[in-house]
């Protein structure tokens, strides 16, 4: 493979970490490179996260060479020759050199082989099927350079082969696009991506969710659902997909001192129902916290946009905290003002927001200690006191105060 220039320094590339590794895989003249995001990520300036190698040596000798040079060794999946080495709490995932002997849609088989160019022609697309050597010395054997300064995702090869390969590639085409393109998927791509799409159904949730919500932290995801969901993509990841109408609000509603909320986005491409909501958690086989968030935000307890009584709008405030019920009412707006491209949030979300923030800061000022101490024992009599006692609480809008709360403790244990 014929070298194309150099790659401008890189911190990561000279850090200490870095070079602990290299030295361990290159003591008995073993060829290394960097490969995947970290090369890609670096030729357009945006932060690297994880520094990916490969190397011809087999996954035997790596792990014999990383232990002795005193580096952890994790035989994270010694079958598809990766081993991650930990150096300095830092981990880097060494994979040998591969070539697919067969593919499975969702697994291959593969062999080991010292050539780079076949390496390579196994990735998915041009700009990922960049290396470098430690020096900087860059490989690029399928023009994926001019791709990536073009924003132009390409696959390295047929489109087709490359997806049947691994079905996961077509959700990564439009999350790379999301992400690095400029240009648009060619049509004849995206006609095979609608011909293809049935295939998702086959992958795991797991796999789905982690492609799922990395397209949606794009900075603006919304052009890619547009073409997914016009294309029969996205249903057969997410079989309850709506229009990407309100996400397009959603994103003039966000907050842009924080960080950006792949699973709010998500929510608002699903129908407001707790059903719709149980099926993308079994679906994504989402996490207890992302399941508790996803309910509330498709099927809450109260409508932050009507006229509900402001009693109950502060106690779910205060039940959902300040993070979720937040979110809520910017999902709620975006609901509303869905296909209205000049509605902008105004005063009456600020104030709502402002209100969350100052509910979800108060602290109930009664524990179970304060009941225990009153000669109640433990069971579910101190848990509906404490509950009634809240209640209470909450009815004067959160206003009294721990020695009024333990007055009215006081009162109802009384009375048993």
């Amino acid at each position: 493979m014929t070298p194309v220039g150099r790659l401008p320094p890189q911190k990561w590339l000279r850090a200490v970490n870095t070079r602990q590794v290299v030295a361990a895989l290159s003591a008995e003249g073993g060829d290394v490179r960097f490969v995947g995001g970290c090369v890609r990520d670096a030729l357009v300036g945006r932060p690297v996260k994880d520094v990916d190698i490969a190397t011809h040596l087999p996954p035997d000798q790596v792990m014999r060479l990383l232990q002795a040079a005193g580096i952890k060794a994790v035989p994270t999946g010694l079958a598809h020759g990766t081993v991650t080495a930990v150096a300095g709490g830092q981990p880097f995932e060494v994979t040998t050199l591969r070539e697919d002997v067969e593919t499975y849609g969702r697994r291959a088989k593969v062999a080991f082989t010292d050539d780079w160019t076949a390496d390579a022609g196994r990735r998915d697309f041009t700009f990922n099927a960049l290396s470098c050597a430690p020096d900087g010395t860059l490989y690029d054997p399928f023009g994926g350079i001019a791709d990536l300064r073009a924003g132009r995702v390409r696959f390295v090869g047929d489109a087709r082969a490359r997806i049947e390969e691994d079905y996961l590639r077509l959700l990564r085409l439009f999350r790379f696009q999301a992400h690095y393109g400029r240009k648009p998927i060619e049509p004849a791509v995206l006609a095979i991506a609608r011909e293809t799409a049935p295939m998702l159904r086959q992958l795991s949730g797991e796999r789905v969710q982690t492609e799922l919500l990395k397209l949606l932290a794009a900075p603006d995801p919304t052009p890619v659902v547009a073409s997914m969901i016009e294309h029969s993509v996205l249903v057969e990841a997410l079989p309850v997909t709506g229009t990407a109408d309100v996400l397009r609000a959603l994103l003039r509603a966000e907050d842009k001192d924080a960080a950006v909320d792949p699973l709010l986005r998500l929510a608002a491409l699903i129908e407001p129902r707790r059903t719709a909501a149980e099926t993308v958690v079994e679906r994504l086989r989402l996490s207890r916290r992302q399941h508790f968030a996803l309910v509330y935000w498709l099927a809450p307890p109260i409508d932050p946009g009507k006229d509900v009584p402001a009693r109950e709008r502060r106690r779910a405030a205060r039940k959902l905290g300040a993070a979720i019920y937040g979110k809520l009412l910017r999902l709620d707006w975006a609901r509303k003002s869905a296909g209205k491209p000049r509605a902008r949030p105004g005063a009456r979300l600020a104030a709502a927001l402002a209100e969350g923030d100052r509910l979800a800061g108060l602290s109930f000022p009664v524990h179970g200690r304060d009941v225990l101490a009153l000669g109640v024992p433990e069971g579910p009599a101190l848990g509906d006191l404490l509950d009634q006692v809240e209640d209470w609480w909450a009815e004067r809008d959160f206003r009294p105060t721990r020695r009024e709360c333990l007055r009215h403790l006081k009162a109802l244990a009384s009375t048993g």
